[in-house]
């Protein structure tokens, strides 16, 4: 056994079970290696888009990603895959050939390009260090949640191993590595009882590297949510993983559920879930949230995005964010407490202490002053946080739902409880109606913009989200068309959507919803597109026949790049640089083997339905051609933050 052969042994003994990449003859051992020991290797027909299928395939499965590239090319192809899911925090291991010697056409500094985009650099040194070398880049990717470059160097990967050294014992060390310790964070150990290959999200309180809160943090957190009267969660990527923690304490302190746009979906089924926060926020969930007078994140930045360039955070509104990095806390905006602890474990903590004596640290409710205003602040609470009374500003007496999205209590109902439809905090039966009524994009009356032979793409996604099959998993690429997809489709869960665009590149949405379906074969992946990234990453449908996924790929074209047309266009600039004319991207789909329709209007959408009701041998490209006439209402908020 060589050094090529032993990596692929080591990872898929530790639970590796799908690789993706494109072979070449540096990496060409070493993903015959792991297809050997059972991995299921994928195949694409571009590194970049094998990167984003790796990220995406590990982001929906809950499992460590895999990608194998040749040396040099093979690797800065990947580059902006790699870049994606390093900003992201997927955990991922990128297998690269490397040669080391600087006049060699294939030559690049590997490790700094890694560097360079928040990727961790590892190599193999030895023969005698390979297994144990990587299984270090194993644990760092799992456990850390790092993406991690593994530099398979072309001298060592044909030196040979002995088998002793590729058992569980022999990957037990961790023998130093190339990388500088500012390069290799610390990693929490992970829990025994996890399976292998699989993400763990919440270490074991008190292990070593355990992201247990102090105690401290904890009873700060759990006073000042006591005190809250309009509390509201925004779960973010770090929340993936504690969904039942977070509803409970919210059902706790009456709390109303959001997320960022990573986590949608997360508390699909809670009559409190708000949906995204942010720039893809309805007008119900933006006045909500904006109303709040705690507004905690849990694994989330509360940036821009999130935040809406902070409008949504009212003048008087306390901030607190939940991380295991510290140095996320406040990155983006003042708070006024940061908890560093695992989301899962800091909220079953602070559920625990209000448990205990959570009402004695809900102040009693005071009449309201009938100013319509907030009341004089009563003393602090010791945390900065005033005794916030009645009036508009607080709780308004019982009775109906105000109108204003501040809930009245019902009658006979306790302020303080916690709980139930009626139930304390900023839940009110009257906002759960609202909520039903008027919380998804769909509810919110339009005017339909199609016409001549164009569909309103409103009225196109509606109509899909009716047609196409409640199990789905939903992945976007970048453009001005991409609020549609993600907030007129519904999702059944956090994992039924697939986000990537922490690098804001277009172009990686096909390859997005190939990792997504392989990871969930159970769901239908639909893919949503503009037409410029569907044609930035096309090569990919031959990926998606080839591996015969029954997918759902709806390019919605406005035959131009839409979101510099509607940010330059208003202000009289020529956009003959970002507008092209018509391309029949049905027939590059049926080219490719895919069964494909083009819609303008809703009767077109028929074809669609028939191929719902068929075997679904091929995968359906739609390609809408939609109307563009203005930019998206999310785009209107993005030009804010440029």
């Amino acid at each position: 056994m060589n050094v090529a052969e032993a990596v692929g042994r080591v990872l898929a003994s530790l639970g590796v079970d799908t690789a993706f990449g494109v072979v070449g003859s540096g990496n060409f051992h070493v993903t015959n290696a792991l297809i050997e020991h059972g991995v299921r290797f994928v195949a694409a027909r571009h590194e970049g888009g094998a990167a984003t299928m790796a990220d995406a395939y590990a982001r929906t499965g809950g499992r460590v990603g895999v990608l194998s590239v040749h040396q040099g090319p093979g690797l800065t192809n990947a580059m902006t895959g790699i870049t994606e899911a390093a900003k992201s925090r997927t955990p991922l291991i990128v297998l690269a050939a490397e040669v080391t010697e600087p006049r060699s056409n294939f030559f690049v500094d590997q490790a700094a390009l890694a560097t360079a985009v928040g990727a961790v650099p590892l190599r193999i040194t030895s023969a005698e260090t390979a297994a144990a070398q990587t299984a270090q880049a194993f644990h760092l990717a799992r456990d850390g949640r790092r993406t991690v470059l593994l530099n398979l160097p072309l001298e060592v990967q044909s030196r040979p191993v002995p088998v002793s050294l590729t058992s569980p014992a022999s990957q037990a060390s961790s023998p130093p590595t190339s990388v500088s310790p500012a390069s290799a964070p610390s990693v929490p150990a992970s829990p025994a009882s996890a399976p292998p290959g699989h993400v763990s999200l919440t270490p074991v309180p008190g292990s070593p590297g355990s992201s247990e809160p102090e105690a401290r943090e904890v009873a700060r957190l759990a006073e000042l949510l006591g005190a809250a009267r309009r509390p509201v969660f925004v779960a973010g990527r770090g929340a993936r993983a504690a969904k039942q923690e977070l509803e409970e304490l919210a059902e706790r302190i009456g709390a109303l559920l959001a997320t960022s746009a990573v986590a949608k979906g997360l508390f699909r089924g809670s009559p409190w879930d708000l949906d995204v926060s942010g720039g893809f926020a309805s007008p119900l969930t933006a006045e909500l949230v904006r109303g709040a007078d705690v507004i905690v994140g849990w694994g989330c930045a509360l940036n821009m995005w999130t935040m809406r360039q902070g409008t949504l955070i009212g003048p008087e509104t306390k901030v607190v964010q939940v991380d295991l990095d510290a140095d996320a806390l406040g990155a983006h905006r003042p708070i006024h407490l940061g908890v560093v602890g695992d989301v899962a474990l800091t909220a079953r903590s602070v559920t625990t202490l209000l448990a205990g004596g959570g009402d004695d640290l809900r102040p009693a409710p005071a009449a309201p002053d009938g100013s319509g205003g907030e009341a004089p602040a009563g003393p602090d609470n010791g945390l900065g946080v005033p005794d916030v009374r009645g009036g508009s500003g607080g709780e308004v007496p019982a009775g109906p739902d105000n109108g204003l999205g501040e809930p009245g209590v019902p009658d006979g109902s306790d302020r303080g409880a916690r709980g139930g439809p009626g139930g304390g905090g900023y839940r009110s039966a009257g906002l759960a109606g609202r909520i039903a009524r008027e919380n998804r994009w769909r509810d919110v009356p339009y005017d339909d913009e199609g016409g001549e032979g164009r569909i309103d793409p409103r009225t196109l996604t509606i109509e899909l989200d009716d047609l196409l099959p409640a199990e789905r998993v939903v992945s976007v690429d970048s453009g001005n068309f991409m609020g549609y997809p993600s907030m007129f489709l519904d999702v059944p869960d956090e994992r039924g959507f697939c986000f990537t665009q922490a690098f804001q590149s277009i172009g990686l949405g096909l390859a997005t919803a190939i990792g997504a379906a392989l990871a969930q074969p159970d769901r239908l992946a639909v893919a949503a597109l503009g037409d410029g990234g569907a044609l930035m990453g096309v090569a990919e449908l031959e990926t998606v026949v080839r591996l015969g996924l029954a997918m759902v790929i709806v390019v919605y074209d406005d035959e131009g790049y839409g979101a510099e047309v509607h940010h330059f266009g208003p202000d009289g600039h020529s956009l003959d640089t970002v507008t092209f004319p018509p391309v029949d991207i049905a027939a590059i789909a049926r080219g490719f083997g895919c069964e494909a329709v083009t819609v303008r209007d809703r009767a077109d959408l028929a074809a669609v339905a028939g191929w719902l009701d068929g075997p679904r041998h091929r995968p359906l490209l739609i390609h809408a051609k939609v109307s563009g006439a203005r930019g998206s209402w999310w785009l209107e908020e993005a030009f804010r933050g440029h």
